[in-house]
């Protein structure tokens, strides 16, 4: 192995670079640079080489041709075991250079601002540095390349301890990381290029790409999948945002399956605007309330079911407090996700070890992707938000004021129930849920006999319409006053009299919130 006598730095992302910069002068290696990052070390005293004086031609076109020059790829490309390489390149006077420390334009930042112009994202798609990663990738039993500031640490140990050198394997997995750098950026500016239209403005997204292109990067290896058969790892999108990207701040390492109910939790937890606690187990609310506080709905959100609350995940919409995590502590959970714990919270579950607090940074899924053989299935996220407009009372009698803000709780809860779903609930509380039956009327059937509270003067919501008038006899047989629904079945006027007949008041959304 040859020791790294010479590194090419032109970097976007200038975290960390000062520190790794100055130990590779420490091991002897003369440091080449281009603009902004040539700056940045000499005003931190840092000797450096301006590309110019390796090149012997000058920046130019804006900066636009700098790094593209035979005596730059010529030195990263040159295999160092080919005597007619080595012969080439000492013909015309290019030295050699052992390690490329490349990142990139921010070019999905530039495409994420508002009103950005065509000209602007055009100028930051950058050409020199993938040019000079993939040079380097290619050549990589030769040349080290180095894409990410979070390499830096690992690659200044190696060399501590190596004499100057990093190992063929080393070379090996950063060349794999940067290949996969400049195929996830080259995909984000196909994408987001598709986007611009005849007028050469970018526009939002509309419809879906004609060819679907993604890139997450591996988070975390699971321990298994949802059984222990089953190989899993969770991967994330570069956004941020979303559980993906959560912080957990306590407990044993976080499951497959723990990972699927958190999502299912915070997602239902966003449906509300006051303080909320949604418990959720195998992807259903088994109790979802609001409350004054974090803690009164946490209360409230058990008494639904607390059997199968037992061992659920809790999602929240608010910063969890000592007073709500006082009364979430007295229960054994898995998982707890929730914008932010306060120092008060952490003291009352650290006690719980195994207890798992996941900070969720803010953010939404956009999309919905489900794999099928042979390809893939994608739909737009149900955000759909009901409106006044949308709601067509269809029975003689109208809901009570109260009746109605308690179909609309429901609602909200019932797109996030497995279909079919019938959801009883009364203002700010569910009173039972009924999840995932073939037949809509068992779910009737279900989400009354699960119910741990009184069903009189209870409400109903349904995902999706009635096929037939005896779902709704079950639901007033269970005590509920009154229905939310979709409609939109052939036998919606059946339904509708059945409803009369009973007592009922019935609204239709004109929405279908099926999940399967």
């Amino acid at each position: 192995m040859s020791k790294i006598q010479r590194a090419i730095l032109s970097v976007t992302d200038k975290s960390g670079l000062v520190d790794f910069a100055r130990k590779l002068v420490a091991f002897g290696v003369e440091l080449v640079s281009t603009g902004g990052t040539a700056k940045l070390l000499r005003d931190s005293g840092i000797a450096v080489k301006d590309i110019s004086e390796l090149t012997g031609f000058p920046e130019m076109l804006d900066g636009r041709v700098k790094t593209l020059h035979p005596k730059v790829h010529g030195g990263i490309l040159h295999r160092r075991d080919d005597s007619g390489h080595r012969a080439a390149v000492a013909e015309h006077g290019i030295p050699a250079i052992d390690m490329v420390v490349v990142n990139l334009y921010a070019f999905e930042k530039t495409a994420a601002k508002p009103g950005v112009h065509f000209e602007e994202l055009i100028e930051n798609i950058d050409i020199g540095g993938p040019s000079m990663i993939r040079s380097a990738a290619k050549n990589f039993q030769d040349v080290a390349v180095v894409t990410s500031p979070a390499d830096y640490g690992a690659i200044t140990e190696e060399m501590a301890y190596s004499g100057n050198t990093l190992s063929r394997e080393t070379k090996w997995r950063l060349a794999q990381k940067a290949f996969a750098t400049t195929a996830a950026y080259d995909s984000a500016i196909a994408s987001t290029l598709e986007r611009v239209g005849g007028d050469f403005e970018l526009h939002a997204a509309g419809g879906f790409p004609h060819n679907l292109r993604l890139s997450f990067q591996k988070v975390m290896d699971l321990r298994y999948g949802e059984n222990p058969h089953q190989k899993a790892a969770m991967y994330a999108d570069g956004s941020g945002a979303g559980v993906a990207n959560a912080r957990q701040v306590q407990g044993k390492e976080l499951s497959y399956n723990n990972i699927v109910d958190l999502q299912a939790a915070w997602d239902l937890a966003q449906e509300f605007d006051e303080p909320v606690c949604a418990i959720i187990k195998h992807t259903n609310p088994c109790g979802t309330a609001t409350g004054k506080t974090l803690a009164e709905a946490y209360v409230r959100a058990l008494e639904c079911d607390p059997v199968s609350a037992f061992g659920g995940v809790i999602g929240v919409n608010r910063t969890v407090d000592a007073a709500a995590a006082s009364e979430m502590a007295k229960l054994f959970l898995e998982v707890i996700a929730a914008p932010a714990f306060d120092e008060g919270a952490k003291a009352a579950f650290a006690s719980k070890k195994n207890l798992r607090l996941v900070e969720v940074p803010a953010g939404q899924q956009d999309w919905v992707l489900k794999n099928i053989s042979g390809g893939m299935l994608v739909q737009d996220s149900d955000l759909h938000k009901l409106a006044e407009a949308d709601l067509k009372v269809v029975t003689k009698r109208p809901p009570t004021p109260e009746e109605k803000r308690a179909l609309l709780f429901a609602w909200k809860i019932c797109k996030h129930v497995k279909s079919n779903a019938i959801l009883y609930a009364r203002d700010g509380q569910t009173v039972g849920v009924g999840a995932g039956q073939m037949s809509r009327v068992d779910s009737c059937k279900l989400g009354a006999m699960k119910a741990q509270l009184p069903l009189k003067g209870t409400v109903a919501a349904s995902d999706a319409f009635f096929p037939f008038p005896d779902g709704i006899e079950e639901i007033a047989k269970a005590g509920a006053t009154a229905i939310i629904q979709p409609g939109g079945s052939v036998r919606d006027q059946e339904v509708i009299e059945a409803a009369d007949r009973l007592g009922l008041a019935m609204i239709f959304t004109g929405v279908r919130h099926f999940r399967h």
